[in-house]
């Protein structure tokens, strides 16, 4: 059991990053906070890749890699049908990223679990729209230029068919059940923007890069929300 619990600790950690008080995943794990305490310390002495400070929390080492995942039923087909979503809903790159992933989840996995996880029988299904196919123009350009953090310069129709042009940098991607919308910093108007990517005309990189700054970030854009 304790095994399992430590493995579960590692599982809480990958992926954070900040760190993790003992009280958050005293909670999380349903144990006592001297138990988180002396189940780190035994992960530590087994030379796991954590440190843990005073006031602060416990963090995963950068540059370390851990044995694969064991994933539960649940966690399965979260990954099954999410993928599945995103391969019916993304450009055709995403989606074809989307297909290899779950390729890897399956051959990472013993023979016949590896085989009963391609004959979940779940799907996902995304409607044809003329909304899908106009976004579907952009979205590979805009997903570069988010994560690559390129300023972009943008031709946009809104919905009440004024036209714009907006010298942008693009924060974030969310996409909704009909539609995908691209979150700016826009320069011409100061402050955040939301806008359909399907009703997005032309699109350009301007050749400029951006640093991110606070209060122009889509973690501060989210703030913003109710």
């Amino acid at each position: 059991m304790r095994t399992l619990r430590l493995f579960a600790l590692l599982d809480h950690l990958r992926g954070r990053l900040n760190p993790v008080s003992a009280e958050t995943l005293a909670v999380d794990l349903n144990v006592s906070i001297r138990t988180i305490y002396r189940d780190m310390a035994t992960l530590q002495a087994m030379g796991a890749p954590v440190r843990g400070e005073a006031g602060i929390g416990y963090q995963m080492e950068r540059g370390y890699f851990l044995p694969p995942l064991q994933f539960d039923a649940d966690e399965l087909e979260a990954i099954m049908l999410g993928t599945r979503l995103i391969a019916a809903r993304g450009d055709s790159e995403l989606s074809d990223a989307a297909r290899r992933v779950s390729a890897k989840v399956s051959a990472a996995m013993d023979g016949e679990a590896g085989e009963a996880y391609t004959r979940l029988p779940l799907r996902a299904v995304s409607r044809h729209s003329q909304e899908g196919t106009k976004a579907g123009t952009h979205l590979g350009l805009l997903r570069n230029a988010v994560r690559e953090r390129a300023s972009l310069d943008i031709q946009y129709l809104d919905l009440r068919e004024v036209r714009s042009q907006r010298v942008a940098r693009p924060v974030g991607l969310t996409v909704f059940d009909d539609v995908w919308l691209l979150t700016i910093w826009c320069e011409t108007k100061d402050d955040f923007r939301n806008l359909r990517v399907d009703r997005i005309e032309v699109v350009e990189r301007t050749g400029r890069l951006f640093r991110p700054e606070v209060g122009k970030r889509f973690e501060d854009y989210l703030k913003t929300l109710p």
